[in-house]
């Protein structure tokens, strides 16, 4: 099983929370961890500087597309930020992610 982090961006705190506590009561992720952030992007050929909360979310490959699906429908923004990658760790902890995860 390989284990993934996931990081999206959102626009408030409210809308990170919902996704947090959707994500992680549906079992889509072990957890979600809420940041404040000050993004610098640009969208529609303008430079945007916007204060943003970026959730970094811990779960699985396997269920990394009911995920994307989740966040896509739920999310405020027309093209919300959901990228990944393969992370290992302290196994026990990486276990924890797949017990949590693999409740359905």
């Amino acid at each position: 099983m390989q284990h993934i982090i996931v990081y999206i961006t959102a626009g408030s705190m409210d809308e990170a929370r919902m996704l947090g506590k959707e994500l992680v009561s549906r079992r889509l992720a072990a957890c979600a961890n809420i940041h404040p952030i000050n993004s610098i992007y640009m969208w529609n050929d303008k430079m945007v500087e916007d204060n943003e909360v970026a959730l970094i979310l811990k779960t699985t490959s396997e269920r990394f597309d009911a995920l994307k699906e989740t966040v896509v429908l739920l999310h405020s923004y027309d093209l919300p930020c959901i990228i990944s990658w393969e992370v290992t760790g302290e196994k026990k902890y990486l276990q924890w992610i797949s017990d949590e995860t693999g409740k359905l």
